[in-house]
């Protein structure tokens, strides 16, 4: 060995340590050497007590030997321990830091000249037979997809221009082609002399679109309805069609409901009214028409002496636009219909209506006054009215609040006139008073034929006042009493005036509980020859299992049976009640081969 030095240590402890601080070193360099291909060092660890580590050897000697510290001065000074470790790992290294710097630069180089920017990326493109395609990932799969659409919706487009050439009726609402599509349907009706009722409701028109019927409405002489409905078009799109339909001669009927007219857009109305003689019905449901507009239409119907219908249900109109229309109806003659449901009329708007109606020199054939806060003040407005007119035949006074008071006012109206044939009194917290008060004029009054009652409490009083009327007199063919908690007792009284009566065909009893024993009492009136009653409406009863098998023994039992239609719909039965009720209509058929449609 090139150097040897004998070491003898005070305590065995000190010599362990140092040794683990030498063969951590030894394992640092070896770890380098192996990884970068290097000379590993010498460094191992033996059972001997001789450790060499370089140049350096130390020998463990017992720890009484004499002249130690002499020896170990010696040996430090002639081959420091600290050094050679320190000087081999930064030979090891340093090439490594230097190659992985060099990699780096080189990696960073070779990005730059061969992967392009991501803003390139995006921008290359070739076109190829009338086709775009992009290296981009996912633009080519996205531009086909986009043409693929493109060409399906000027197929369809295609398709609807065909059809507006072809029918005289032509539905497209709900179609969705946007301004756009308008523009190209919108050749389609120039000149056409086929369509006549058209629907472009629901299309996400808008104001802008509308200008596509310029120049078309106007040389247009077959068109007679067009649905503009559920286009948010709004005043400006109003506007705009107005200016066009000042020149139109042929279209009878327009439809604006849900469009967001206000004010503005029933002032552009007005005005279009005034000078356009053939428009005969005008909707504008839905809407925010106020006083204001209720005011432009009431001027406009001064002047106009066609218009025959005005639908303004939803809007906002109050006792102020009521007023205001009450009078224009006094010199108005056209007027046939007039829409007011929803409006927040009130008892005064009503009160000024009635008296401007009073007066009306037309003849108004139907009145929808409902929802309009009415009460029994209201009613007594309303009966004067009632009274005087002779042309009047549909009276809807559905979901306002007159009570019995206000009922017992309409029906003693209801004595001296003799036009109206549809009552609607829905909806009015009417009791058993009240409808008896009606019941007793059914008797002398052979005109109305429809009666509805839904959505009052009138009980099994009630039911029992109507039907012992309604046993021999009346003739009454439509009667709804749908929600009117007559329950089981009153669905008796309402079966028992069944076996009599010649007249009803329509009657609606959802909604009343009438449970398995209602449904009971109506089989057994149903096995009697009844000629008249066709439709029966029992959804929403509770009816169970045992009142299912009732009504469909009767049904069997009976051959002349005239039932078309009945509903027995949200009920409780089982596919045993079902397939007892699928039976019996199979056995009708089968014998009198005439159907039943049974709603289950």
């Amino acid at each position: 060995m090139a150097c040897t030095s004998t070491l003898s240590l005070y305590s065995q402890s000190q010599v362990r340590l140092r040794n683990q601080r030498l063969q951590s070193l030894a394992l640092t360099s070896a770890g380098f050497a192996q990884f970068m291909s290097f000379p590993t060092l010498n460094c191992r660890r033996t059972h001997s007590p001789r450790v060499r580590f370089g140049s350096v050897v130390m020998e463990r000697t017992h720890p009484r030997a004499t002249g130690s510290r002499r020896v170990y001065r010696q040996s430090q000074a002639s081959a420091p321990l600290s050094s050679a470790p320190l000087k081999q790992i930064t030979n090891v290294v340093g090439p490594f830091a230097v190659l992985v710097a060099v990699t780096f630069v080189i990696w960073k180089l070779v990005e730059k000249l061969l992967v392009p920017a991501p803003k390139q990326l995006k921008s290359r493109t070739v076109e190829t037979q009338g086709l775009k395609w992009s290296f981009a990932a996912g633009t080519n799969l996205l531009s086909q997809l986009g043409a693929k659409i493109e060409r399906q919706s000027k197929q369809k487009l295609n398709e609807f221009a065909r059809e507006l050439r072809s029918f005289p009726s032509i539905d497209m609402s709900g179609r969705n082609f946007g301004d756009e599509g308008l523009f190209f349907l919108a050749e389609s009706l120039a000149f056409n002399q086929t369509a006549e009722e058209v629907s472009f409701a629901a299309n996400g028109i808008t104001a802008a679109g509308l200008r596509a019927f310029d120049g078309v409405l106007q040389s247009n002489i077959t068109l007679k309805t067009l649905d503009l409905s559920g286009n948010l078009v709004g005043d400006e799109g109003a506007k705009c069609l107005c200016d066009i339909l000042v020149n139109n001669s042929s279209i009878e009927k327009l439809q604006l409901n849900s469009a967001d007219l206000g004010d503005e857009g029933a002032k552009a109305i007005a005005e279009m009214l005034k000078k356009n003689s053939s428009l005969r019905v005008l909707e504008l449901n839905n809407n925010m028409i106020e006083y204001s507009g209720f005011s432009s239409l009431a001027g406009a119907l001064l002047e106009n002496n066609s218009i025959r219908n005005i639908h303004l249900n939803g809007n906002y109109g109050g006792a102020l636009g009521a007023n205001a229309l009450a009078k224009a109806l006094e010199s108005n003659k056209s007027l046939r219909e007039l829409h007011l449901h929803g409006n927040s009329i009130g008892d005064e708007g009503i009160r000024s209506l009635m008296s401007g109606l009073s007066s009306h020199k037309g003849k108004l054939t139907l009145l929808d006054i409902g929802n309009n806060s009415l009460t029994a003040k209201g009613a007594f407005h309303m009966a004067e009215y009632v009274k005087k007119s002779r042309s009047l035949l549909w009276l809807n006074l559905y979901m306002n609040d007159i009570g019995d008071e206000g009922a017992g006012k309409i029906a003693a109206a209801l004595k001296e006139n003799r036009s109206i044939t549809t009552l609607d009194l829905g909806g009015n917290n009417i009791h058993a008073d009240g409808v008896n008060a009606v019941a007793q004029v059914l008797k002398d009054n052979l005109v109305i034929t429809t009666l509805e009652l839904s959505y009052n409490p009138i009980g099994p009083d009630g039911a029992k006042a109507l039907a012992e009327v309604l046993k021999f007199h009346g003739n009454i063919k439509t009667l709804k009493l749908g929600w009117c908690q007559i329950g089981a007792k009153g669905a008796e009284f309402i079966a028992d005036a069944l076996k009599y009566n010649t007249t009803i065909s329509i009657l609606d009893l959802r909604a009343n509980g009438l449970r398995d024993e209602g449904a009971q009492c109506l089989a057994r009136s149903l096995k009697v020859v009844n000629e008249a009653l066709t439709s029966l409406d029992l959804g929403f009863n509770e009816i169970r299992d045992d009142g299912a098998f009732a009504i469909a023994q009767a049904l069997k039992s009976n051959d002349d049976v005239a039932v078309t239609s009945l509903n027995i719909a949200s009920n409780f039965l089982t596919k045993f009640g079902q397939g007892a009720l699928a039976d019996a209509r199979d056995h009708v058929l089968e014998m009198t081969e005439k159907e039943i449609n049974i709603f289950l």
